[in-house]
């Protein structure tokens, strides 16, 4: 499948930060939810920023989807809440 490029503000939540995405991935790539934590439900993705890449999980909040971004991420590309970020995803 082919990768979506985004780009969105890095926003803070209750539980972790992460960038708007604009799309549903099940709907877009057909793609299947799967367990990621207790109650909690989400899209494996593979991203990348430049030359970094990562791995994360699109999860469904406030009837969005949301990538998320662990402070690892966060430290290693030198982003913080407010910044603008652009980026590729695509399924994993």
């Amino acid at each position: 499948m082919k990768a979506e490029r985004i780009s969105g503000v890095v926003r803070a939540g209750h539980k972790g930060d992460a960038v708007e995405v604009p799309f549903d991935p099940g709907a877009k790539w057909g793609a299947t939810a799967q367990q990621i934590g207790p109650g909690r439900r989400g899209y494996r993705v593979s991203c990348r920023v430049g030359l970094a890449r990562f791995d994360s999980y699109v999860v469904a909040r406030s009837k969005k989807f949301w990538l998320l971004l662990s402070p690892e991420v966060e430290g290693t590309l030198s982003i913080k809440v407010g910044d603008t970020v652009s980026l590729s995803l695509e399924p994993s």
